[in-house]
């Protein structure tokens, strides 16, 4: 794995997200109640929701359009037929870490 430093963990609000534009398009950081921090496309697949201004909750997020709801570990909608990309995540030092080999397979987004 190939680890790309995307900012501070104090840059993602608690129990909110930031966006990150990637060459697959853009992805969502989450940071959970608990300092977990989770990746995920930022676009839910039913009405193509912003998921960043969703909410988080536990170790979910609501998508702010439909009230779709995804596990951010598995990416899985809850009661739905649907899901978005995860991608490997970590912190180091406080800083949040994300695995780039799913990142960099497209063109700029």
């Amino acid at each position: 794995m190939s680890w790309i430093d995307v900012g501070h963990i104090n840059d993602v609000p608690l129990r909110g997200a930031r966006k990150l534009k990637t060459a697959v398009g853009c992805i969502a950081v989450f940071r959970t109640a608990e300092d977990e921090v989770f990746a995920a496309s930022n676009t839910c697949p039913h009405k193509q929701g912003p998921l960043a201004e969703g909410i988080v909750h536990g170790q979910s997020v609501t998508c702010p359009l439909h009230n779709w709801v995804f596990d951010l570990n598995t990416g899985e909608a809850q009661g739905e037929d649907g899901r978005i990309d995860t991608y490997p995540v970590r912190i180091e030092g406080g800083r949040i870490l994300i695995d780039d080999t799913h990142l960099t397979r497209a063109s700029a987004a």
